[in-house]
């Protein structure tokens, strides 16, 4: 593992970083720096953009109740962004919530809200989904967020997909073949991972993806798991098969 920070705070700055310029906080990155963690002049923690790398900082009062953030020293070069692409039926409030931060976590590159026949939520604020990937990048070392998209009906999102990237879903009924062994006979492409709604995609939904050449239908065993269940579960699967750990 690389030999990262992990103790210091960690801050998300949607600004330009660069040596000794300094970098208001908002009220709320100020109150959680000095109320919560209790952090005064002179406090280290680093911060990241998704564009400059990561950034050790000072934090340097600038008034009685502003504070700025000065970085100092560039400790990691900005890598490139991951290239999963997360597509999901939205389900409801905290359960989307853990389900956008553990696929971050996981290594998302881009999430992608698909409105299935049978999605549990029909409605998705975009700015709570970017707030929770933001979470999710600062707790974990990830250097760049996630795009966040707007929701998509299903059909649109086939119509719509570029053949080039494989799209890869679970499918409760496929047969019950190593995920594995599956993912690793594809040829090495982008890919996208889809996960549908508590109680499945429809018969027509399926039918469609089963039509089409760049989707491979995965089974993720004999039990019947909830949608973030299963998105970990999938998400584990293929970068264990054809992400993190492929060689060759």
């Amino acid at each position: 593992m690389p030999n990262h920070d992990f103790k210091s705070p960690r801050l998300y700055l949607d600004t330009d970083l660069a040596a000794d310029t300094p970098v208001a906080a908002t009220p709320a990155q100020a109150n959680y720096l000095l109320n919560v963690m209790r952090l005064g002049e002179g406090s280290q923690v680093l911060a990241f953009n998704g564009r400059d790398g990561e950034w050790r900082c000072d934090l340097v009062k600038a008034a009685k109740k502003k504070l700025d953030i000065v970085p100092r020293d560039r400790v990691r070069a900005q890598t490139p962004p991951a290239d999963l692409h997360y597509l999901f039926a939205p389900l409801k409030h905290a359960r989307l919530d853990y389900m956008v931060q553990k696929a971050v976590e996981m290594g998302a590159g881009v999430l992608q809200p698909v409105m299935t026949q049978h999605v549990q939520a029909t409605r998705l604020n975009t700015d709570r989904m970017r707030a929770n990937a933001v979470e999710a990048a600062e707790q974990c070392g990830i250097l760049s967020i996630p795009e966040c998209r707007e929701p998509v009906k299903f059909a649109d999102m086939l119509d719509r997909w570029d053949a080039g990237r494989r799209l890869v879903f679970c499918d409760e009924r496929a047969d019950e073949a190593s995920p594995i062994d599956t993912l690793r006979a594809l040829a090495r492409e982008p890919f996208a991972l889809l996960i549908g709604p508590e109680g499945g995609l429809s018969g027509e939904e399926r039918e469609r993806l089963s039509a089409a050449d760049f989707v491979t239908a995965i089974s993720l065993g004999p039990r019947i798991l909830r949608a973030d269940t299963a998105a970990v579960a999938a998400m584990a699967v293929l970068q264990a098969a054809i992400g993190d750990w492929r060689s060759g």
